[in-house]
């Protein structure tokens, strides 16, 4: 028999199986809910399309041919890897079994993930991130580019292009050193700090724009003269009398284990907080995974934070 290069099916593989099972051509057509006729010609096609007879049919049965037995094994394997394949799809549709690019700016991703990801792990053991830092602008141009799954930031600008999930509200906190004049109270009035120097970070981090707008809604001016490459390098000048600084909350919360040396305040009838939210492509394939994400993110974050951070109600969003 001259076969005619036409690639099998994986129902005509199916069919193949099926009939080799039973080797009974009406059975089979029964278990496959078609016509015998129907069965009988895709068996035809596909012994045409391989050049091979698959089936030895007599008055007395069916009964499979020896090429047919050689090619059982492989069928077999045939089949299971097109189910492995449906159900790793399967999978992979649902969200939960992929490694996803995170993109978190440097003042929050340390501060924050070792408190998620160990819960996420546990409770979704396939869902992996491969977690990379930048500023808030580079992560949304990044996002767009496709050079990030998700985001988690403040955003600085809207875009069509881009869904967002709010997540929680971190307070900023007012730090100064211990031995400060107005080192021990609480609440500081505002009107308080306007002689003091205000330090911050590098311009290139997102934070220290924050911080500037506070300064101009108090009327302090930014000590341009000193300012931090990082959250760590911003405390231990507060702590050497340099100035006073604005810290994340999340930040004291993880990293401040030496109160000795700081006093953390807030100042008094001015909450001060930045918003986080998880964000993503509008034609992102798992977009309604990332929504599902971020209801987690913000359980997770309510149950092992809410002392430091204040959880989005979606209720009122």
């Amino acid at each position: 028999m001259q076969h005619t290069g036409k690639m099998p099916s994986l129902n005509q593989i199916r069919y193949f199986m099926t009939v080799a099972k039973h080797l009974n051509f009406r059975r089979a057509a029964q278990l496959l809910g078609i016509s015998q006729p129907t069965l009988t010609a895709q068996i035809n096609a596909l012994e045409t399309s391989l050049g091979l007879t698959l089936f030895e049919r007599s008055r007395s049965g069916t009964f499979l041919s020896p090429q047919g037995q050689a090619l059982l094994h492989s069928a077999e394997d045939m089949l299971g890897a097109s189910l492995r394949f449906i159900e790793e799809a399967r999978s992979l549709s649902e969200g939960e079994n992929t490694t996803y690019r995170l993109g978190i700016p440097p003042t929050l991703g340390p501060y924050l993930l070792p408190h998620i990801l160990p819960e996420i792990h546990r409770l979704k053991p396939g869902l992996k991130f491969y977690v990379r830092e930048a500023a808030p602008a580079n992560l949304q141009q990044g996002l767009l580019a496709g050079e990030y799954d998700l985001i988690l930031s403040p955003l600085s600008s809207k875009s069509s292009q881009i869904q967002v999930q709010p997540l929680f509200l971190e307070p900023l906190k007012f730090v100064m050193p211990s031995d400060h004049p107005l080192a021990g109270d609480s609440y500081i009035d505002p009107e308080k700090i306007r002689g003091e120097k205000v330090l911050t970070l590098e311009d290139r981090h997102h934070f220290h724009y924050q911080v500037q707008e506070i300064c101009t809604q108090l009327g302090v001016k930014i000590d341009r003269d000193y300012e931090g490459t990082s959250l760590d390098t911003l405390r231990q000048m507060v702590v050497m009398g340099m100035g006073v600084a604005f810290l994340p909350g999340l930040y004291v919360h993880s990293e401040l284990h030496d109160p000795e040396a700081l006093h953390v305040c807030e100042l008094a009838d001015m909450p001060i907080v930045r918003q986080h939210l998880l964000a993503w492509r509008n034609t992102a394939p798992a977009r309604t995974f990332f929504r599902e994400l971020a209801s987690l993110i913000r359980q997770i974050t309510q149950d092992k934070l809410s002392s430091s951070v204040m959880v989005t109600d979606m209720s009122s969003v």
